[in-house]
């Protein structure tokens, strides 16, 4: 405009403000708290049945065993598995010397379950936190709750308590960063499961393949990485199988190599494992998760399960499906977020819908599965029966040597030094408890005799259908008689 007056425009001067930094990533608290409600679910599940005496294996009294040894500082030696034994000759799992601290303070085989269910629920958070960033808020959560319910998660926590526990949340975080891409983290994640059981190398070798197939085209540069973390894995299992464990057992052999192969072990029992099959898939994923290769984590567990002559391994029960659960539960996650996508709109409504399908599944099997008695209130009444068995149990002094099957074994491997009923190897143990509330011992003294022919015992209480024997010094420990000087009055 003629005339204007011309104004330059305002020099940049250096307290100019940076940049604006984008906000970091909300941290949502839902994975949080659906975990602290499934442990409060699982501990209460696991330490009621242990209040009912309602152990189901010697398996609690081993690991207990184990960690008071390592709370201790002493080596971990596991008579019950045969006096003196060291439970790294029969499986590799030096992860359990973590529980020594909290065992040290809480000396109780109830800290074994407790942390059990800690970690357990601490596997819900990845899950569904990969699923919630994958699905959204609503349909995340239905497949963290559907996995928190998941079959094979109840199964484990009714177990009383097993190692695999601390591998279910490595492969729940190592499987959460290959979704995000994060793949050294992920391998990271992998690599501490050689250290929970001498298997578990091969899961490894099968999460590095993963990461490898995830990495392959958006960052080739962490192939090779995830390539030789596999080889690794492969080779921690073979030299743990053929090495390690060995050097720490008494015979200098893995002793379960007798539960591996067997008569045409791929067409033994096919209806079982099918049917094992059916159920890791069907309502735990409604087959969707066979379209994300995260399965292919899944197969070291089900190859040695399936592959093995022994049938515990083929079924649905105890805790071995444990550590397929994370696998499926973010295959099914990954897998629905791909299909939704699908140019099949079939696919893509029901890809839409099967999240909540899952958590309902999940929910309704839940009223035959071992959450369901949280619900029953018999569960929470010890009942005269148990009272009676623990006052019989009392009797036995702490620090006393006693020889018992499954129902006593977990109520005193932490005071006493407990071996496995006939597998006291020459040893003479102070007591004999044992469970024979079906009948299994009418005669007990007899059975006693028959272990321990040099050594005599007597019969001490019964209650609550156990039984409880002690033995009698010989002479020679009980010291010689006391000589009576003549005159002196004698014993009337």
């Amino acid at each position: 405009m003629p005339g204007a007056l011309l104004v330059p425009p305002p020099a940049r001067t250096t307290t100019e403000l940076p940049p604006r930094v984008p906000a970091p990533e909300r941290r949502d608290p839902y994975p949080l708290l659906l975990a602290g409600v499934l442990f409060l679910a699982y501990a209460t599940v696991s330490v009621l049945r242990f209040r009912r005496m309602e152990t189901r294996s010697w398996d609690l009294g081993i690991f207990e065993q184990a960690v008071r040894a390592y709370a201790h500082l002493h080596a971990p030696v596991t008579d019950l598995k045969g006096p003196g034994a060291l439970i790294l000759g029969d499986h590799f799992s030096p992860v359990t010397a973590l529980l020594a601290p909290a065992y040290r303070v809480f000396p109780s085989p109830l800290t074994l379950l407790v942390a059990q269910s800690a970690l357990f629920a601490l596997s819900a958070i990845p899950v569904t936190r990969a699923a919630v960033r994958l699905l959204g808020r609503g349909a995340g959560i239905a497949t963290g709750v559907a996995y928190g319910l998941s079959w094979g998660i109840q199964r484990a926590v009714d177990f009383d308590f097993h190692e695999i526990c601390f591998a279910v949340p490595l492969i729940a975080f190592s499987l959460e960063a290959v979704l995000r891409g994060r793949h050294r983290a992920a391998l990271l994640w992998a690599l501490p499961l050689v250290v929970v059981k001498e298997d578990l190398g091969i899961t490894t070798a099968a999460l590095a393949v993963v990461v490898a197939l995830r990495a392959r085209r958006t960052a080739p540069r962490a192939v090779p990485c995830a390539l030789a973390v596999a080889a690794f894995g492969i080779a921690a299992a073979l030299a743990t199988f053929t090495l390690v464990i060995p050097a720490f057992n008494t015979t200098g052999a893995y002793d379960y190599w007798d539960k591996v192969g067997g008569d045409s072990p791929l067409t033994t029992a096919v209806g079982v494992k099918l049917r094992t099959v059916a159920w890791l898939l069907l309502p735990t994923t409604g087959l969707l998760a066979v379209r994300s290769p995260l399965l292919l984590a899944t197969l070291p567990t089900l190859g040695w399960r399936f592959l093995s002559a022994e049938p515990h391994y083929w079924s649905t029960d105890w805790h071995y499906s444990a550590v397929l659960m994370p696998p499926l539960a973010l295959a099914f996650a990954d897998a629905v977020g791909t299909t939704r996508r699908s140019p099949r709109p079939w696919l893509r409504a029901y890809a839409a819908h099967l999240p909540a399908c899952t958590a309902a599944a999940a929910l309704a099997l839940s009223t035959a599965l071992p959450l369901a008695a949280l619900s029953d209130p018999a569960a929470y009444r010890k009942g005269p029966q148990v009272a009676a068995r623990e006052e019989l149990l009392s009797r036995i002094p702490d620090g006393a040597t006693v020889e018992a099957n499954v129902g006593p074994i977990s109520r005193l491997t932490g005071r006493c030094r407990v071996f496995w009923a006939g597998s006291a190897k020459g040893e003479r143990p102070d007591y004999i408890a044992l469970d024979s509330t079906g009948g299994d011992f009418p005669n007990p003294r007899a059975y006693a005799h028959h272990l321990h022919p040099e050594a005599r015992y007597v019969f001490e209480a019964a209650a609550g259908g156990y039984v409880l024997l002690r033995r009698e010094p010989a002479r020679a420990e009980r010291g010689p008689a006391p000589v009576r000087r003549e005159g002196e009055p004698g014993p009337e």
